[in-house]
């Protein structure tokens, strides 16, 4: 494809995410106008209503970037080496340790500036 292919198929953006908009504004107003509704219908409803608008947010230039980034990180989350069971374990008694020393060493300081205070001012 070359650019002049590509310029008019995004043009209309701006008309894309306002119909969006649109539809988001109504969705929120039917849903507080037919509030005696059953809330299960109005749920279905508003589940078709967000997938049309997310269908039509993917037709716009920056839904397809998301889209393309969304499929990258899918990518990359397979390339992740997941800590064993037992690293997960050592790294989190280590974490809860120093945080426990250091909550000993602050409630320390606490304590002691407290105590010089109440002997300064009496």
């Amino acid at each position: 494809m070359n650019a002049k292919s590509e310029v008019p198929e995004f043009r209309v953006d701006w008309l894309k995410w306002l119909i969006i908009f649109g539809l988001v504004l109504g969705g929120v107003y039917a849903n507080s106008f037919y509030a005696t509704i059953a809330p299960l219908i109005r749920a279905i409803a508003g589940v078709v209503l967000s997938g049309v608008a997310v269908a039509i947010a993917l037709q716009t230039a920056k839904g397809s970037a998301v889209w393309e980034l969304a499929k990258e990180a899918k990518v990359e989350i397979r390339k992740v080496v997941w800590p064993t069971t037992q690293e997960l374990t050592q790294t989190t008694l280590i974490v809860v340790a120093v945080v426990i020393f250091v909550g000993f060493i602050l409630w320390g300081l606490d304590s002691g500036l407290s105590w010089g205070i109440k002997e300064i001012i009496g």
